[in-house]
């Protein structure tokens, strides 16, 4: 009889055969299937039995949690590496029984063949989101090569269409779905940061599947540097199982050698399951990054950020000037952006070189920090501690801590090169130097930047250049550690060229994500939608840009532009005090409605209709009871039907009353009709009382808005 393990949690269910002496295989992934007795857990390993093909083994194979060629398996191996070019074919077996604690598995392996020791840990946390992770050991007797090691989870077959999302800068998260069909959908990112093409979540589920229908299963890798998605189908199936879905770190020739005993581990892979479409899978990814023990807590203030304000035009009166104008709407964080370091007058000079230019600040930010903090509010500088400019005074007096091939650097990115953190002399400096910052300055908040792909990524040493990726994610993630313990009121904001470094391994060491460069809202809109796939509105940065947005050069109603910064964390990219006195009194009630409803937009569930065509969106955040709701209803473009028509609300209680209120504090839409639906007069007032069921399953009537236009609705129980 098989011995099972079952962990469940929120309506999931994970089910593993751990009898030996093979690796656990799953046996289910999804459904819990409720409290499974002996009989019913031999029942499932019994079903869980497949055919013997013509053409093929004479026995049928399992798949296992490390799938590789000894159980048969033709696909991507979970495990795969070598010792001096032997040893190539793993024949894993368990060395002592599978430890099931509360919401866990923990497995411990060795491969036969090489003698690497091998384990596997699995975490399904209260939301039901499933942690695996694998780690490896080089045997006493040598050096292994690893090639690569993936945690891979089974698929039925009805699982039959992918999703994930690609990207450029300024118009990150772009989604992209097909069939699964056989062969590997693989989506490898070699850029040594996440990227903005990266897959965020890859996304496997029934036909049709949206955000309120359809079942899905979906991964996460949580590693800022290069790494791999992959659904994979094959004729022959996987086991019992028809595909797999998983992925791990990517690992560039030669670049984890294990000495004798050394370990590697892989990042964990996320991995999630849902009945209730999309919204159900960021419902469960919401509710467990929320559970972390450094998930911030407080109010997410409102900030400025001076970038599309001033540019490098520091001048310390305008910046005052700024910060009173700030502070009188209603900001409550005040960020320097780029320019403040020696010699930083553009973006091809100055880079690590992170003291206060004295030419410009001959007493240093003092001055300024010292004129916002009067004001009430707090202070954050940008900083890009990863990066050198050649010209720079770090790189004239060490040129060799340049992460880059002995031939020569690379071809320059926005001007800049990689510092190599992966020498223990150069993380020092580093550092040091952000150290001495935020303590001088009491910095309240870094945005921390990252403006290129990690090229030719190779660090120099005695042997020669060796791959570096790794070692420079793992400096990254250290360097970050260390500046947050030794500064543990500080909150750091991670942006690469945008939204180009999104991804769990990043947050579980920031506090904020900048989702893309662009802040022209239309480009937005679907950019914030697909970024909420995985990360919630309080971690998400989304500012109100200038009329005319600088990364595309479209002018867009500052009605349209405070609507679509409302559902995030919000702030200003804008030099406010050319703004006129009725700019500046929509700006002063936007931040007093964010202020209002951030309680909700920061802990509620996203919620994202599925409209019959993309030309408009409603999307909106539900309170955790079903007792507030706010939504956006979204007109992008023009369409095809002359008005909207009905439109449900999702995620609403059917049981409770609702009052509806349309908020103009933005300003109100522009429509183009000749007279408003019935209902909306009403909800202009004092708010018209509406039946949940009747809102969630019929909806309302939607007025015809221009292209760029947006309805905000916010509801309360009657």
């Amino acid at each position: 009889m098989a011995e099972i393990v079952s962990l469940r949690a929120a309506g999931v269910g994970l089910v593993l055969d751990v009898e030996g002496p093979l690796v656990p295989r799953v046996l289910h992934w999804g459904a819990d299937l409720g409290d499974l007795s002996d009989a019913d857990a031999a029942a499932l390993a019994l079903t869980a039995g497949q055919a013997a093909s013509h053409s093929g083994f004479d026995d049928p194979l399992p798949l296992t949690l490390l799938p590789v060629e000894e159980q048969g398996w033709a696909g991507s191996p979970g495990l795969s590496g070598h010792r001096a070019g032997t040893a190539t074919t793993p024949r894993l077996r368990l060395t002592a029984p599978a430890r099931a604690g509360d919401g866990s598995v923990d497995v411990d392996a060795v491969d036969e063949v090489s003698g690497l020791s091998v384990a596997l840990a699995l975490r399904l946390d209260a939301a039901g989101v499933l942690r695996a992770a694998a780690e490896v050991a080089a045997p006493d007797g040598g050096a292994y090569d690893l090639v690569a090691l993936r945690v891979l989870l089974p698929l039925p077959a009805r699982a039959a269409e992918v999703l994930d999302l690609s990207g450029t800068w300024r118009r990150e998260r772009s989604p992209q779905r097909s069939a699964l069909r056989d062969g590997t959908h693989l989506r490898a990112s070699r850029r040594g940061r996440t990227g903005h093409d990266a897959a965020l979540l890859l996304v496997a589920g029934t036909p049709g599947f949206g955000f309120r229908s359809g079942e899905v299963w979906g991964a996460h890798v949580a590693w800022s540097g290069d790494h791999e998605h992959l659904a994979e189908r094959l004729p022959e199936g996987a086991g019992a199982h028809a595909a797999v879905l998983g992925g791990g770190e990517l690992l560039r020739p030669g670049e984890i050698r294990l000495a004798a005993g050394e370990r590697y581990r892989t990042p964990d892979v996320v991995l999630v399951w849902s009945d209730r479409g999309l919204d159900g899978a960021s419902d469960r990814l919401h509710a467990s990054l929320r559970a972390r023990d450094r998930h911030p807590r407080g109010p997410r203030p409102i900030l400025i950020n001076t970038w599309e304000a001033v540019f490098f035009d520091h001048d310390l009166d305008r910046l005052r000037r700024l910060a009173d104008t700030a502070a009188a709407i209603g900001v409550e964080r005040f960020v320097l952006d780029d320019g403040w370091f020696t010699g930083r007058l553009d973006d091809r000079r100055g880079l690590g070189d992170w003291t206060v230019d004295g030419r410009r600040w001959p007493q240093g930010l003092h001055p300024l920090a010292d004129h916002v903090r009067a004001l009430g509010l707090e202070f954050g500088l940008w900083v890009e501690p990863e990066m050198v400019n050649v010209d720079s005074d770090l790189v004239r007096a060490h040129p060799d801590w340049v992460l880059a091939p002995r031939q020569g650097l690379q071809h320059p990115w926005r001007s800049q090169h990689v510092l190599d953190l992966t020498r223990a002399e150069v993380w020092d400096h580093a550092l040091k130097g952000l150290d001495e910052l935020v303590a001088e300055y009491d910095l309240d908040y870094l945005k921390w930047d990252h403006n290129r792909d990690l090229h030719e990524a190779v660090s120099r040493g005695p042997a020669g250049d060796t791959p570096a990726v790794h070692r420079q994610t793992l400096a990254v993630y250290a360097l970050l550690d260390a500046l947050r313990d030794r500064h543990p009121r500080l909150e750091i904001e991670t942006c690469a060229s945008g939204g180009a470094r999104l991804d769990l391994g990043i947050l579980a060491r920031t506090d904020r994500v900048w989702a893309s460069d662009t802040n022209d809202a239309l480009e937005r809109q679907l950019i914030q939608r697909w970024t909420g796939l995985l990360v919630p509105p309080e971690l998400v940065g989304t500012h109100v840009g200038r009329p005319v947005a600088h990364t595309t050069g479209r002018a867009v109603d500052l009605s349209f532009r405070l609507v679509t910064a409302l559902f995030g964390w919000a702030g200003i990219e804008w030099d406010i005090t050319t703004c006129t006195p009725e700019e500046l009194e929509r700006l002063r009630a936007w931040t007093a409605l964010h202020r209002e409803l951030r309680h909700l937009l920061h802990s509620g569930r996203t919620v994202r209709a599925d409209l019959p065509a993309d030309d408009h969106l409603l999307h909106g955040v539900v309170a955790a009871g079903g007792e507030e709701a706010v939504y956006a209803h979204v007109a992008l473009r023009t369409g095809p039907a002359v008005q909207p028509g009905r439109v449900p609300l999702p995620g609403l209680d059917p049981s409770r009353r609702y009052i509806v209120r349309v908020r103009d504090e933005p300003g109100p839409p522009v429509t183009v009709q000749v007279a408003d639906p019935a209902w909306l007069a009403a909800a202009r007032g004092e708010g018209v009382v509406l039946p949940g069921a009747v809102l969630g399953a019929t909806g309302l009537t939607l007025p015809i808005l221009a292209p760029a236009n947006a309805l905000l609705l916010h509801l309360t129980a009657a």
